[in-house]
């Protein structure tokens, strides 16, 4: 089992840049794919990013992609993801997401294929 606790969302102007972290308890951090998810109000979680457990393998969805960057620390078992160039829409809560695999080069995009999941940070972008 692992938990998860994210950090670094706060509000930020158009245009600027937040890095999030996501900490992870237990000493099997390396054995989980991980991902990123988000949620606006009044709308569904969707995918942003995720890594497969050695971090050479990532997935974006095309809203973020070439702005964010995900990646990972697996001697500090922290997931991270830069976001520059933000905009209005990206605001949303934040969320962190372990899978449990056995493949090294597995990349997760399906929500209901994570295991166990953060509390989530806020971020707001403000125009």
């Amino acid at each position: 089992q692992v938990q998860l606790v994210e950090s670094g969302g706060g509000l930020v102007q158009a245009g600027g840049s937040l890095r999030l972290s996501c900490a992870a308890s237990g000493r099997t951090f390396s054995t989980y794919a991980m991902g990123w998810f988000r949620q606006a109000p009044g709308k569904e979680r969707e995918f942003v990013g995720a890594i497969s457990r050695s971090g050479d393998f990532t997935r974006y969805a095309d809203s973020v992609k070439g702005r964010f960057t995900i990646s990972r620390d697996n001697a500090k078992n922290t997931l991270y993801l830069q976001m520059n160039s933000l905009k209005p829409e990206d605001t949303a809560v934040y969320y962190c997401a372990a899978a449990a695999v056995t493949l090294t080069f597995r990349v997760i995009i399906a929500s209901g294929q994570y295991d166990y999941w953060g509390q989530g940070t806020p971020v707001t972008v403000s125009s």
